[in-house]
């Protein structure tokens, strides 16, 4: 038997972005990655950052980062077992409650305590995370030296920074930089919490003195946690697909509704600044490459930095309409309140749609896109 392997030196990162549903892709493409690295090796990311959906994936590698196969596939089970109650509650009585005590909220004086108020009630998600993530394990991998760092991204009500709490070795030192900063901390469920907290959908989370929600908000740099953290080879994985004719919907000739301008704004947040931080990174490479080699030797933190971004082959809302039906009736006829319905334009589906069926597509998906770039993975991770 060969010698189990972990990946320590190695200066590989994973970084996941996130999209509520739509992260069960990522397991996807994990699960290819997975084909490449031997069944008794450690996972060839020591670095791992998340944020929002992707937070949860991230946070699940961490505790399995000492058998990669092992991690990938007890993630893979809970997606594509997943469903709508185990994320946020959809029971017609808990569902029109929770809206009806959050209206009642606002005629509360100022000085009573309040609760964050939010379209969808998601305590479910808080007891998953709790049962089938065993936090503790993240310290034991990085004494192992599986995993260099993880970090989870959330953004501040309270200031509009964006915040990188991250469990590291000691070598690594917090960073502060304009809206954004890294905190050290021991991870738990609250902090994935409210970086998977989409705005709006789901409450806000008080950690310490700070209300925090989904990490995407104000996250200017999506892969600044990640070279911080240590990485030079960032691999990433987006959510941004090509847009695919919904039905009947080719030349709408009526304006956009509420709902869709809502998904077009998801659809900004998970995805616009990842690709402005790609570009804004491959800029400055090529003005370090100006730069001779004893200047640049001098440089604290002056270094070449390189990415592999894999993203969907296909688009996530035209295949979320196929599965409108999957979703219990009380969130349908919520979604139809709003303006969503099966042949709606807006992406709001896509991202609310915790149903193992869709999750399943999803996941096969990411398999194949991997899949189709098995020689580029592998050259990029140095797995080959």
């Amino acid at each position: 038997m060969s010698k189990k392997r972990n990946y320590k030196d190695s200066k590989n990162a994973l970084v996941l972005t996130g999209g509520g549903a739509r992260a069960a892709y990522q397991v996807g493409v994990l699960s290819a990655i997975s084909k490449f690295v031997p069944r008794n090796h450690g996972i060839p990311f020591p670095i791992i950052c998340g944020t929002s959906a992707g937070a949860i994936n991230t946070t699940a590698l961490a505790c399995y980062s000492s058998c990669f196969h092992l991690g990938v596939k007890k993630l893979e089970w809970v997606w594509k077992n997943i469903n709508t109650s185990m994320i946020y509650h959809s029971d017609g009585m808990r569902v029109f409650s929770h809206l009806a005590k959050g209206m009642l909220a606002s005629f509360q004086a100022d000085y009573a305590n309040k609760n964050a108020r939010s379209l969808l009630n998601n305590a479910p998600l808080r007891d998953l995370l709790n049962m089938v993530v065993d936090f503790k394990r993240i310290d034991t991998n990085i004494l192992r030296g599986y995993l260099s760092a993880v970090s989870i991204t959330a953004s501040s009500y309270s200031n509009g920074d964006s915040i990188s709490f991250y469990q590291s070795e000691e070598s690594i030192t917090p960073w502060f930089r304009a809206k954004r900063r890294g905190e050290p901390c021991q991870i738990n469920s609250e902090h994935l919490m409210a970086s998977a907290a989409i705005p709006l959908v789901f409450p806000s989370i008080k950690i310490r003195q700070e209300h925090y929600g989904d990490g995407s908000i104000h996250q200017l740099s999506p892969l600044s946690p990640a070279i911080h953290l240590g990485g030079e080879n960032l691999f990433v994985v987006g959510v941004e697909q090509p847009k695919e004719p919904i039905h009947n919907k080719v030349n709408n000739p009526h304006p956009p509704t509420a709902a869709t301008v809502a998904g077009h704004l998801l659809d900004s947040v998970f995805s616009d600044t990842l690709h402005s931080d790609i570009e804004r990174m491959a800029r400055i490479n090529e003005t370090i490459k100006l730069i001779p080699d004893h200047l640049r030797e001098g440089a604290e933190g002056l270094k070449p930095i390189s990415s592999f971004l894999i993203n969907p082959s296909h688009d996530f809302n035209a295949m979320a309409v196929d599965y409108f039906s999957d979703l219990p009736l009380s969130i349908r006829l919520l979604l139809r309140s709003v303006g969503i319905s099966n042949d709606s334009e807006s992406s709001m589906v896509s991202y609310l749609l915790f149903e193992k069926n869709y999750c399943r597509e999803l996941i096969k998906l990411g398999f194949e896109d991997a899949m189709e770039k098995e020689t580029a993975i592998r050259k990029f991770l140095s797995l080959e």
